[in-house]
């Protein structure tokens, strides 16, 4: 890459990078911005609103809630913590009349969920030089993730915007039931993410679900069985029965759903 041709993303101004600067500042509009091999693109952040108890409150918050196995919160040992600006791709995609925002790992992850993250426009901030510390360096080059887009039909006309937002993460790992697991902490927004956690068991659920749904069935087809029986009184006979039935089988699929539920 040679200084002539490097021009900042916003203003179209003539840089002039160091040998081997990568993060620089337009010194005519003041834009932050990412030089990746030929491109340079915007560079912003976020600003995190969590510190890191705030964190650990929010994954302990997680790990009490409805998707992990019962008392995770209190059984997992948390073994490291660990803060960082982690870069992601920012892409604004053409859709219809309006854009969506799509957005890509920068660099090497196990927790892909932070593709579904929320990243509002008006949050982003332009990248400070202060924070190079503390961010992980881009590992995945643009050229990759727009290689990806075209794989799955994305025109490159349609990316009509791209980005390199570093986003203040906490990354936690522990270990549950002797198996090391990692969740992420989006310190800017407080969400929780991570691809492999110890979740609920889904079986006894289906279970209880089947069994009382076959029941109900069985209930059900008692007034057509009384009614061959007897067409004169035998239909009313076998609705009193799947009443009364009823009556008996729904405080007792209650009181199994309850049983599960504070057992797995």
């Amino acid at each position: 890459m040679t200084a002539a041709e490097v021009h900042c993303a916003q203003c179209g101004g003539l840089l002039h990078p160091d040998e081997g600067q990568v993060f620089l500042v337009c010194p005519y509009c003041g834009s932050a911005v990412y030089l990746d091999a030929s491109k340079v693109v915007f560079h912003w952040s976020l600003a995190p609103t969590l510190g890191e108890v705030e964190a650990g409150e929010a994954l302990s918050r997680w790990m009490a809630g409805n998707e992990t196995v019962k008392d995770l919160d209190r059984k997992a040992r948390r073994t490291e913590t660990s803060f960082a600006y982690f870069p992601v791709w920012l892409l604004k995609i053409k859709d219809g009349d309006g854009h969506r925002i799509h957005l890509e790992p920068a660099a090497a992850t196990s927790v892909t969920a932070m593709r579904e993250m929320p990243l509002p426009a008006g949050d982003l901030v332009r990248y400070d030089s202060a924070l190079e510390a503390q961010s992980v360096a881009p590992s995945v080059p643009l050229d990759t993730v727009l290689g990806w887009q075209a794989n799955v039909g994305q025109r490159p006309e349609n990316i009509a915007e791209t980005s390199l937002v570093h986003v203040p993460m906490y990354t936690y790992k522990y270990e549950y039931d002797g198996k090391p697991f990692t969740a992420v902490v989006d310190a800017a927004s407080g969400r929780v993410m991570a691809n492999l956690f110890p979740a609920k068991a889904e079986a006894p659920y289906r279970t209880v679900g089947l069994a009382t749904a076959a029941t109900f069935v069985c209930l059900a087809g008692i007034p057509l069985m009384g009614l061959i029986a007897d067409p004169q009184e035998g239909m009313a006979l076998g609705a009193t029965v799947c009443v009364i039935g009823g009556l008996i089988a729904a405080p007792a699929a209650f009181a199994a759903a309850a049983w599960v539920a504070s057992r797995v």
